[in-house]
């Protein structure tokens, strides 16, 4: 491509091209979990000062994505499931999406101090430069336990918007923390075991690329057992009561099935057999944290009538 036609392609960017540096599927979850923190807090707040609060977590979120879509684009490019994304497609340029990235941080940190408190912020500012510094750059490319240590940075939001309410921290926010943490290694390993040669073309050492798939799948078993032992615990917080834990039991009742089903296919197996296991678990892993986070959401708005909690 000249450097002409490189340029016509950039001047085609529009809202949608920037809004996508954003991430806005990562930043909905983000958005979720962070609301769900700050409603179940037991220090209620303004409505007006939770949505500038929420608002600011977003495009802290969105900030993380520019930034990781800044560094990784030498990668994207190489990668199907990313070489359409608005920088390796030429329509935006690097060093637009290294600005965005580092404007909308420090706009949503000190927003987010002004708005409710310094530990907030702080968390927040503590995430994007987990996300964007630790994992981004010096993980990613250099360990497979890449997604188990950058997990930290997408479970950080709901501790945020507990913080927010509180100005501080807890067990439950802990919990939250650590329920999201569990939850991130096999809901993206089961995705990098069907997409194995996306992260291979790219030199991500993601597990099945280093330890193979038969390890990768154990370690999606034994982070399942992880996950559901911390979710029952949240449940037994002043946070949780019936309604989460009876959709808790379900969820992972389901979710082990589903691991369990992942860990006994073997590379003898056939592809369409293997990936029919993995997407099953991938999807409803998405599933299951909207539920068990929704289910904590309702247990908060059945307090007032006297039906939540234990």
């Amino acid at each position: 491509m000249s450097d002409a036609t490189s340029i016509d392609h950039q001047l085609e960017a529009g809202f949608g091209d920037y809004f996508a540096l954003l991430k806005p599927r990562v930043m909905s979850l983000v958005v979720f979990t962070a609301l769900v923190g700050l409603v179940v807090a037991p220090v209620p707040m303004h409505p007006f000062v939770a949505l500038v609060a929420i608002t600011c977590i977003a495009v802290g979120g969105g900030a993380s994505g520019a930034l990781n879509m800044w560094w990784e684009s030498d990668i994207d490019a190489l990668m199907h499931r990313t070489r359409g994304r608005p920088i390796p497609s030429g329509r935006v340029a690097r060093e637009e999406a290294l600005a965005i990235g580092l404007t909308l941080s420090g706009f949503s940190v000190v927003m987010l101090w002004l708005a409710t408190n310094a530990v907030a912020a702080g968390l927040l500012a503590f995430t994007i430069f987990f996300y964007a510094v630790i994992y981004t750059m010096l993980l990613k490319r250099r360990t497979p336990q890449n997604i188990v240590i950058g997990g930290a940075a997408g479970a950080f939001p709901p501790m945020v918007g507990w913080a927010a309410a509180t100005g501080g921290v807890s067990l439950e926010s802990a919990l939250m923390f650590a329920l999201t943490f569990a939850w991130t290694p096999p809901h993206f390993w089961a995705l990098s075991l069907f997409v194995k040669g996306d992260y291979g073309r790219a030199g991500v050492p993601m597990l099945p690329e280093v330890a193979g798939r038969d390890a990768t799948r154990r370690q999606i078993l034994g982070y399942s057992v992880a996950l559901a032992l911390v979710s029952l615990a949240l449940g037994l917080t002043s946070i949780g009561g019936p309604l989460y834990m009876t959709v808790a039991v379900a969820m992972n009742a389901l979710f082990l099935r589903a691991a369990w089903r992942v860990a006994r296919r073997s590379d003898a197996d056939s592809d369409a057999d293997r990936h029919l296991a993995e997407r099953a678990l991938f999807r409803l892993s998405l599933l299951y944290i909207l539920l068990l986070f929704g289910a904590l959401l309702a247990e908060s708005s059945l307090k007032p009538l006297g039906l939540g909690g234990w």
